[in-house]
C-alpha cells in the first residue's frame, strides 16, 4: 500500500483525514489523542486508513478536518446559495456544530507544511487537526453565507426565513456527529500555523466565487 512505500523510501505522506473518527459526544472541541468511536461508514474507513499508515511506521502527517466546503464542485455553501435562489424558506440543521473550512485554506496549509516537514520540523510526524477558527451550526452557516453574499456580490435571495430544525427533522442515511469541533492548538504549537476564523474564510470564497461565475449574480 501507499503508507508502506512511503515508509520504504522514506517520503512523507500527507493524509487527510476527518473528525468523523470521533462519535460527537464529547462537551468541547476534539484534541487529537482523544478516544476515536467513529459512529458512521465513512469515519471507519478514515480511521483505519489513519491505523494503517502509523503501522506503516513512515513519516507522516494526518491532518483531521472538517465542514469542507469550495467555491467550486457539489457542496453545503453552493447548495444552500442556490436554495436560497429557489425558495422562500429553508430548514437547516442547528444541533451540529464545527467549523466550516474552505478547501483552499486546507490546500495551501498542507503545502506549507509540507515544507515545514522537510526543513526544521523533519522530525515532528504525527496527528494533527486543521480547520478554521470559530464554531457555528450549519444553520449559523447556511445564514451568514446568505448575508455575506448579498454584502460581498449584491447576491438576491428569494428565501425570507431560516429555519432552524434538529438532527431529526432531517434524517440522513449516515449518522452525524453533533460535536465536529476540532481544537487546532497542537498545530500551532508545533508549526506556528493557524487558519484564519470562519467567517473570514467564508468571505474569501465568497470573493473567489463572485470572480469566477454566476451562482451569485443575477445569471443565474
Amino acid at each position: 500500500m501507499l503508507a508502506q512505500e512511503a515508509a520504504r523510501s522514506g517520503a512523507l505522506l500527507v493524509h487527510s483525514s476527518t473528525d468523523y473518527v470521533f462519535d460527537g459526544r464529547k462537551n468541547s472541541p476534539y484534541v487529537e489523542d482523544d478516544a476515536v468511536n467513529p459512529i458512521n461508514s465513512y469515519g471507519l474507513s478514515k480511521l483505519a486508513g489513519e491505523t494503517a499508515i502509523r503501522e506503516a511506521g513512515g513519516r507522516h502527517l494526518i491532518l483531521r478536518t472538517s465542514w469542507i466546503y469550495a467555491a467550486r464542485g457539489k457542496n453545503f455553501l453552493r447548495t444552500i446559495l442556490r436554495l436560497a435562489r429557489e425558495r422562500e424558506e429553508l430548514r437547516v440543521v442547528s444541533d451540529q456544530i464545527g467549523a466550516p473550512t474552505w478547501s483552499r485554506l486546507v490546500a495551501e496549509a498542507i503545502a506549507q507544511l509540507v515544507v515545514l516537514s522537510h526543513s526544521q520540523h523533519s522530525g515532528v510526524p504525527g496527528t494533527y487537526h486543521l480547520t478554521t477558527g470559530g464554531e457555528t451550526s450549519w444553520h449559523g452557516f447556511a445564514h451568514e453565507a446568505i448575508a455575506q453574499a448579498t454584502n460581498v456580490a449584491g447576491f438576491e435571495a428569494r428565501a425570507r426565513t431560516i429555519t432552524p430544525i434538529d438532527s431529526s427533522d432531517y434524517p440522513l442515511p449516515a449518522q452525524r456527529p453533533l460535536n465536529s469541533r476540532l481544537s487546532n492548538a497542537h498545530l500551532e504549537t508545533v508549526f506556528g500555523l493557524r487558519l484564519p476564523d470562519w467567517q473570514t474564510a467564508l468571505r474569501l470564497c465568497l470573493e473567489e466565487m463572485a470572480q469566477a461565475g454566476p451562482l451569485l449574480t443575477n445569471a443565474t
